[in-house]
């Protein structure tokens, strides 16, 4: 499968993607050091496209409530399944994008329902189109992701990146990295479904000192962000050489999920619009995003390492 290579201008980074899975930024190369997580074999498409790399969540990220659902008194069926009988992930992860412009720096792709899965379109309410644009700099990757409803009647959706950060950052031990993410409030699940139920972290740690890989094990959603300037900033720390990979998203992303894979090689910190199974709450602030006609929005997170 194709593989585009972009570099910084003084080409201290480089950073690859595959825009027949997804368009996913699957690997980025700072100096000697691998800030992602890939499956050895995931460019050549023989691996998991939800397990690697940078996975694009759209139009909804984690699981729907089943395999259906109903908005304005229409019946949808998402063709896809978690193994719990539950859609998960959207449509965009694993589909081919189109390059729509590509420098030695930067590229952007985009994926129009449409035009490029017709099949799409009894599944979802709306014809949809999402661009992306990844930019090299010399401390890692910019993103940004554009979205808009290129139809004529409502488009419920929900956005979210799933990326799978190395641990350790470098070398040196995975337990003793220590990861910060800035929220303070833990929706309670059920079957990896929300409950709408929220309640307040006792431990600030995770917002504040850090807590140590080895002490996580988690497939959850955390909410109350705390913004700084309109960003909100997530770390891993390696204290064996004070190499730190920070990553940053902005206000469009209210939602987090933190998850540990059971490899414990990566951990995945994954900005959300909406929460897991949040088709099923009513618009609002943890709850879904309709875009009326020709309306749009966008998104924008950073990926760095501080040496």
């Amino acid at each position: 499968m194709q593989t585009i290579e972009l570099s910084s201008k003084s080409g201290k980074t480089v950073a690859r993607i595959a825009p027949e899975i997804g368009f996913n930024l699957f690997s980025i190369v700072v100096g000697d050091t691998e800030l992602l997580w890939s499956a050895p074999n995931f460019p050549e498409g023989g691996s998991s496209p939800s397990g690697s790399g940078t996975p694009i969540l759209f139009p909804f990220p984690g699981r729907l409530n089943g395999r259906s659902f109903c908005f304005a008194g229409n019946d949808y069926h998402v063709a896809s399944d978690d193994g719990l009988g539950n859609a998960i992930h959207g449509f965009v992860l694993n589909r081919p994008w189109r390059i729509v412009s590509k420098a030695a720096d930067a590229v952007t792709a985009e994926f129009h329902a449409s035009q490029d899965a017709p099949e799409i379109m009894e599944q979802w309410p709306s014809d949809f189109l999402i661009r992306c644009s990844y930019t090299a700099v010399d401390d890692g990757v910019l993103a940004e992701y554009d979205i808009q409803n290129p139809g004529n009647v409502d488009l419920p959706c929900g956005f979210g990146t799933h990326a799978y950060f190395r641990v350790p950052i470098g070398t040196g031990s995975a337990d003793a990295s220590m990861v910060t993410c800035p929220v303070s409030e833990q929706w309670i699940l059920k079957d990896m479904l929300a409950t709408g139920e929220v309640s307040e972290l006792t431990d600030d740690d995770l917002q504040t000192s850090g807590v140590a890989f080895g002490r996580l094990i988690m497939d959850d959603v955390f909410s109350g962000i705390k913004f700084k300037d309109g960003r909100a900033t997530a770390t891993i720390t390696n204290p064996s050489t004070n190499s730190k990979l920070i990553y940053t998203w902005d206000e469009a992303c209210e939602i987090c999920v933190i998850y540990t894979p059971p490899h414990r090689e990566a951990i995945c910190m994954e900005p959300y619009t909406l929460v897991p199974g949040g088709l099923a709450f009513e618009t609002g602030e943890h709850g879904l995003m309709v875009l009326k006609s020709k309306e749009a929005f966008t998104h924008k997170m950073e990926i760095r390492l501080e040496q």
